[in-house]
């Protein structure tokens, strides 16, 4: 998608969501660039609505430029008024996640959480704010009346300020010269009729709202968020394109109804290679979950499907698809909104073949298994939306075309 962008837009989320790109020989492992950082032709955009770990970004734009990607201010802009995710964020979401015990919701432990916290609360630091050390110093001192009083409630050591002052004051000239007025440079570009790519960082399920609430991340991820989070308006979105693997992973806490714990679950997790980008954590896998999907098409206004990861499939005597739950008796063909309720659910399956055939870097329709394309034909008439994408392999050109997003 990138390939055909003329920008690309990270809108939600920081660094706890990593993305994996392969491009010829090349393996790139992200976690806050947008996608289309390693294409030398194309604007990066890191959105408003991003929390942004100063440390950690210039630490990803380190190791691209050690594999031959350079990203320059002329190529990546941050928005000015972007919330920054400070070590001391990092030190509260481990110590929460600590005292939580065997409760704990499964964070990265990077800050995330509490990075939001503090933007709700009006005393976030942002971008803007490392260009002027008196309004900085100011709004330290009320972050850590906050912070120094959770540390003590927690046990933990408070912060020192000049440290952090420090620190701040150090990372300031090497992130400002990327701070922008973004939302200009979208309407620039909407005017110039650009291609502009909208990159969302976690799956819909963990939305803050509309997620298996509290085992979510701590952004809105539907969407709609891509407006808010970048302050391009909505009359600026064309085509939503939903993407799902044709399979079920989570990772973290929470519950999952689809869930497999056995030698599927664990052949699936092994050759769809089910570890955290970022983190290096190992996803839960389970069947296809049509009724989940099903929500998210809806809380999204999807236009199209992409399926990844269908070669993962491959070898599999017989695959299921869950179309509903059973709650206590009672039918449901849309996933419940509380993950109490989640909890209850049994999964109700339809049963299909599987194929033995490979379909891995399969580029045309008719060249997979009738069986993968019954299994396709199926999940797009539960779901009621077109496929107009499936990924056959880790390769951009591994993909069968159906309709592109960019027309």
């Amino acid at each position: 998608l990138s390939e055909r962008a003329d920008v690309v837009v990270r809108f939600q989320g920081g660094h706890n969501a990593g993305h994996t790109l392969v491009i010829g020989n090349t393996e790139y492992k992200l976690s806050l660039l947008p996608s289309g950082v390693v294409r030398p032709d194309k604007l990066s955009i890191i959105g408003n609505g991003v929390v942004v770990d100063p440390w950690a970004l210039l630490e990803e734009i380190e190791r691209l430029r050690k594999q031959g990607v350079s990203v320059t201010p002329a190529k990546l802009k941050i928005a000015e008024n972007a919330a920054l995710i400070l070590p001391l964020h990092r030190n509260l979401d481990c110590a929460r996640e600590a005292a939580r015990g065997a409760a704990k919701i499964g964070t990265t432990g990077r800050g995330i959480g509490p990075a939001y916290e503090d933007k709700t609360a009006r005393r976030a630091i942002r971008l803007c704010d490392l260009a002027d050390v008196d309004v900085l110093q100011t709004k330290l001192d009320e972050l850590l009346i906050h912070h120094n009083a959770l540390l003590r409630g927690f046990g933990e050591s408070e912060i020192d300020r000049a440290e952090l002052l420090t620190a701040l004051t150090d990372v300031a000239p090497k992130m400002l010269p990327f701070a922008s007025s973004v939302w200009r440079e979208l309407d620039t570009a909407r005017k110039s009729d650009k291609r502009i790519l909208f990159e969302g960082a976690q799956g819909i399920m963990l939305d803050v709202d509309h997620g298996t609430y509290p085992y979510v991340t701590s952004s809105n991820t539907v969407a709609g968020q891509a407006a808010a989070g970048s302050g391009m308006g909505p009359r600026g979105f064309g085509y939503v394109l939903g993407i799902t693997k044709a399979y079920t992973t989570r990772v973290g806490g929470g519950p999952f109804p689809t869930e497999l714990t056995d030698d599927i679950g664990r052949y699936l997790a092994t050759r769809g290679q089910e570890f955290g980008a970022t983190t290096g954590r190992p996803r839960r896998t389970g069947w296809f979950d049509a009724a989940a999907l099903k929500r998210s098409i809806q809380l999204n206004g999807v236009s199209g499907l992409c399926i990844t990861k269908l070669d993962v499939l491959d070898g599999v005597e017989a695959v299921k698809l869950c179309v509903g739950y059973e709650v206590e008796g009672k039918l449901s063909d849309i996933l419940p909104v509380g993950a109490e309720e989640l909890a209850l659910c049994v999964p109700v399956y339809e049963e299909l073949p599987g194929w033995q055939e490979s379909t891995v870097g399969v580029k045309k329709h008719d060249g997979l298994p009738k069986a993968a394309r019954d299994y396709l034909a199926r999940i797009a008439a539960l779901t009621d939306v077109p496929i107009d994408l499936i990924s056959t392999g880790p390769d951009r050109d591994e993909t069968i075309v159906m309709r592109h997003p960019f027309k």
